[in-house]
Order: structure tokens, then C-alpha cells, then sequence
């Protein structure tokens, strides 16, 4: 008799601790808990991945020092020899080259 109530107990224990991680499980694979996840995920990532683009910037001034003063550069000098550094249009704000020009594409709306 002993044995039985030792077995039912232990099944009974076993089948509510099943039972709770079934629960917990199915809870975390909600769309709201899915949502949050991947939100968080997404952070996490933007976060290391602008760590990794300071790290690399902070690398590549440190090499840019380093070959200035191998080349014996101390410090930018401005050589009217050499041509402005260019910048693209969709930075600085200037307006499109052409601007009568128009897209071919009939999806536009006009």
C-alpha cells in the first residue's frame, strides 16, 4: 500500500510540474512575448553594433595618427594642389542636378 501512494504521489508531482512548465512555455510563445523577444533582440544588437562602429572608428583615427606621424604629417594642411573633398548631394541638401528630369516609372504618382 505504501508503494501505491508513493508512485500516485510521485506521478501526481510529475504531472503538475509538466503541467507548469507546459504553461510557462506556451506563455513565452504568445505573439505579445514573441513581440518583446525579438524587440529586445533588436536592441541588444543596435547596441553592440554601434559598439562595434566606435571601436572601429576609434581604431581607424588611431591608425590615421599613427601613419600621419610615420609620414610626417602632423596635422591636416590645406594644399591648393588638391581638389575639395566632394560630397553627395543627398548630404549636404542640395537640390537633384536636374531637376525637370522625371521618372519613366508609371507607378508614380503625378
Amino acid at each position: 500500500m505504501f508503494r501505491r501512494a508513493f508512485w500516485f504521489t510521485a506521478g501526481a508531482a510529475a504531472g503538475v510540474w509538466a503541467t507548469t512548465k507546459v504553461n510557462r512555455k506556451l506563455k513565452q510563445l504568445t505573439p505579445e512575448s514573441l513581440a518583446a523577444q525579438a524587440a529586445d533582440k533588436a536592441i541588444e544588437t543596435g547596441h553592440r553594433l554601434k559598439e562595434f562602429a566606435l571601436d572601429v572608428r576609434a581604431g581607424m583615427l588611431q591608425r590615421e595618427a599613427e601613419l600621419g606621424e610615420a609620414l610626417g604629417l602632423a596635422a591636416p594642411v590645406d594644399d591648393p594642389a588638391l581638389p575639395a573633398p566632394r560630397r553627395s548631394a543627398a548630404l549636404d541638401g542640395a537640390p537633384h542636378p536636374h531637376p525637370h528630369h522625371h521618372s519613366n516609372n508609371r507607378n508614380e504618382d503625378h
